[in-house]
């Protein structure tokens, strides 16, 4: 990482990401004081494409996101790490490679108390359809009194079992969670085409009862229903087509955690590599990331359907 010897030098961060290259971009921004060119390049669900790049482009780059999936997932004070993913950034060699899970850790949390006056969480009813890689918003969610409908052994596993208490739900994850993350990501996340193909089948009925659809954006657009009338949203990556969709199925409200640049909002894992590749030092503890978006004023983007409330 060679910021400190050229303060002047664009940075650059590139998310490569298992995820379908349609949604592939190259943005710059200025982010504390410092101009970033940002990319993110799909590889269509192929591992080993995703590892060739990061040895391809390991000298060029100051900081890697690793998209589509997560090094780790932080549970309930607990770190379980993901070993295709681990792998997986070992190819970046010395070049740092965040999966934004601290950025999930402190900025999501945040966008969750930012809202509260204007969503008023108290006993709103909240489909999560993963918490254990959102575990910041879905604390920061049911400290707020949000009523959650967890979906993780729905919408990873394919099992239709509902989980309601946060608690009672960490202490399953301590006994499946280690076994889980051996497992390829193809086979618990949508990776490549998967992401661009709507599957509604028995899941779009857990969308029904909410009134706030919250975290992954892929697995919301992949099973939500074709109807989402009055239905809010705080979800991330998404882009100007994406919101296009939203309005017309009838979503009320698009709150984004990230900013929104060009039209799409920054990958979580982008944007933490992002403020690395400024710090010039990995890894950032929780504290640091959270000092990082005070001074950068990070703020929840917001759309609002024209004439709704709220």
């Amino acid at each position: 990482m060679s910021n400190a010897v050229d303060p002047q030098r664009p940075l650059r961060a590139v998310s490569v990401s298992q995820g379908s290259s349609s949604r592939d971009a190259k943005l710059e921004m200025e982010l504390l004081g410092r101009r970033v060119l940002l990319e993110r390049i799909g590889t269509d669900g192929d591992v080993a494409a995703a590892a060739h790049l990061y040895e391809a482009l390991r000298d060029e780059v100051d900081a890697f996101g690793l998209g589509g999936s997560d090094l780790e997932l932080r549970v309930g004070g607990r770190s379980y790490r993901i070993r295709e993913s681990v792998r997986l950034a070992r190819h970046a060699g010395a070049t740092p490679v965040v999966c934004g899970a601290g950025l999930k850790a402190t900025l999501e949390r945040r966008a969750v108390e930012a809202l509260a006056g204007e969503v008023g969480w108290q006993g709103r009813r909240v489909l999560l359809p993963s918490a254990v890689d959102r575990w910041g918003m879905a604390e920061a969610l049911a400290e707020a009194g949000a009523e959650l409908l967890i979906g993780d052994f729905a919408f990873l596993l394919g099992l239709p079992i509902p989980q309601r208490d946060l608690a009672a739900f960490e202490r399953r994850v301590r006994w499946i969670a280690p076994v889980v993350v051996q497992l390829p990501m193809k086979w618990i996340y949508p990776t490549g085409a998967k992401q661009e193909r709507p599957e509604r089948g028995w899941r779009a009925r857990w969308f029904a009862e909410a009134e706030v659809l919250a975290g992954d954006w892929h697995l919301i657009s992949r099973y939500a229903p074709q109807d989402l009338s009055g239905k809010l949203v705080l979800t991330n990556t998404t882009t100007a087509a994406d919101l296009s969709d939203l309005a017309q199925r009838g979503a009320r409200m698009v709150a984004t955690t990230t900013p929104r640049l060009s039209g799409r909002s920054l990958p979580t894992n982008l944007l933490e590599a992002a403020l690395v590749a400024i710090a010039g030092r990995h890894p950032l503890s929780d504290a640091d990331l959270g000092a990082l978006v005070n001074e950068a004023g990070l703020t929840p983007d917001v759309w609002r359907a024209p004439s709704s409330e709220v």
